[in-house]
């Protein structure tokens, strides 16, 4: 099995089906860690698009999620805030369950997403820190830790 076909496979397991081809075309770069050689870092056009981690996940970058929102009806992989949120999630603030407005119900804890406004423009990525329907049903805490801000 090729890197390529390695690289769709993880993200189709990690995201569902069809995620992989819409994620990586042919023509990315992939930079191998100069210790391990394993795979470190996927590019597409100088854009760092994914992170392969040490447990085998991807960690999506802004960049990476841009390519499947496009592709990828809503709610899935969504969590929508409300417009008193969204320049501080711009800045890569966290989310906090008060202000998640709508959010895909089949979100787990612990998986990775994508925070986006009412007009679906991409604003942050992170990590959900409660399932779907407890983001939209808990008024306190924080929903989604934000690893990357689109204007982080």
């Amino acid at each position: 099995m090729n890197v390529l076909q390695k690289l769709r496979s993880i993200a189709n397991y990690q995201f569902g089906s069809g995620v992989g081809r819409v994620l990586f075309p042919e023509n990315i770069e992939v930079r191998f860690s100069s210790r391990t050689g394993k795979v470190k870092e996927v590019y597409l056009d100088g854009k760092l698009l994914a992170t392969l981690k040490p447990t085998g996940n991807l960690s999506l970058t802004v960049e990476g999620f841009k390519r499947i929102v496009k592709s990828f009806a809503p709610p899935r992989f969504r969590v929508v805030v409300q417009k008193e949120a969204v320049e501080f999630v711009r800045k890569g603030r966290d989310v906090f369950a008060k202000y998640v407005k709508d959010v895909d119900l089949e979100i787990r804890p612990g998986e990775e997403v994508v925070v986006v406004d009412d007009n679906d423009e991409v604003l942050a990525v992170g990590k959900a820190v409660l399932s779907g329907r407890e983001m939209l049903a808990f008024k306190r805490g924080v929903a989604v830790k934000v690893r990357h801000g689109v204007e982080d």
